[in-house]
């Protein structure tokens, strides 16, 4: 490869200058298709709160995080496997796959982290109504958004030191689209993974706490909604959560299938779907979840449109 920069020093004493990445099952025009679709999702929903003064509360201005997460996210694994299909190239240099190791662990990671806060702001905005102004204010929304994509950050940069210091000791092909944790760890030293045990313990410990948050925010959604005597006014107040739990439940349940399926049943197909799951469908679909039923994005998207085609 033209563009690498450094390599790593393997059991044997040769070096690693490369991976090789997986790309058999997915077919370029699948990815252009698919990373089209996130871009143009993603860029209207920014586009559309950006510009809509109504849309300026704290619940979109989260979502605008998680759109830019979803963003940075599928640009850094899709261009490349989108480079590599059309090339019929299944390389990527040691510094271009642990830069791509690190910014999908932090955008990841990042948006786990600020799905548990949207998922208390949606408890503060039904089970505290009268202060949501007072604890979601436009600094606290601010601190918070700052607060995930930092702690996705530091965990990023913790998580890329340990693993790519780690000796490789089984070849330097990867069963995947991307570099992802457990393929690099496939390929190190047994030995030395045990290292990498404690970093991930750390992570286990942060996703399982961001998880019984999710969880004990909306059991409390759910016990208040279901205390609303009206069914107008309990419909109302799941059409504000419902879009926000989809997404929750989508991201989870495809990273939990990717990380804690059994050894016994892995396969590079199977693994390769799964990563797919979990790493490109989501920020293609998200927008959708979030605008199919959600009359403010439309009216928003509308005027923009309008705005748009009268500037012409």
């Amino acid at each position: 490869m033209p563009f690498t920069i450094t390599s790593r020093i393997i059991s044997n004493g040769s070096s690693i200058t490369e991976f090789l990445l997986l790309l058999q099952l997915l077919h370029f025009w699948l990815f252009l298709g698919i990373y089209l679709a996130a871009l143009l999702g993603n860029g209207l929903i920014i586009t559309a709160i950006a510009c809509d003064h109504h849309l300026h509360t704290p619940m979109y201005f989260f979502l605008l995080n998680l759109s830019l997460l979803d963003l940075g996210s599928i640009s850094t694994t899709l261009p490349k496997a989108i480079d590599n299909s059309l090339w019929d190239n299944r390389a990527i240099s040691y510094l271009g796959c642990a830069a791509q190791f690190f910014f999908f662990l932090f955008l990841i990671s990042a948006e786990y982290f600020l799905l548990t806060i949207m998922s208390y702001d949606r408890y503060v905005a039904i089970c505290k109504p009268l202060h949501y102004g007072t604890l979601l204010g436009s600094r606290a929304c601010v601190h918070m958004a700052a607060a995930a994509w930092g702690t996705g950050f530091l965990w990023a940069v913790l998580h890329t030191a340990n693993t790519f210091s780690l000796p490789l000791c089984h070849g330097n092909t990867l069963d995947q689209f991307f570099c992802e944790i457990p393929q690099i760890l496939k390929l190190s030293c047994l030995h030395s993974s045990l290292r990498e045990a404690g970093v991930v313990m750390v992570g286990v410990c942060l996703a399982f706490g961001c998880f019984v948050l999710i969880v004990v925010s909306y059991v409390q959604i759910l016990r208040a909604v279901l205390r609303i005597p009206s069914e107008q006014g309990r419909h109302k107040a799941f059409s504000t959560c419902l879009p926000h739990l989809a997404v929750v439940s989508l991201f989870m349940s495809t990273v939990m299938v990717a990380y804690l399926k059994p050894p016994s049943i892995s396969s590079p197909s199977l693994d390769l779907v799964v990563s797919f799951l979990y790493s490109v469908v989501p920020p293609a679909v998200n927008p959708l979840i979030y605008s199919i039923r959600n009359q403010e994005i439309k009216n928003a998207l509308r005027k923009v449109c309008e705005y748009t085609l009268f500037q012409h």
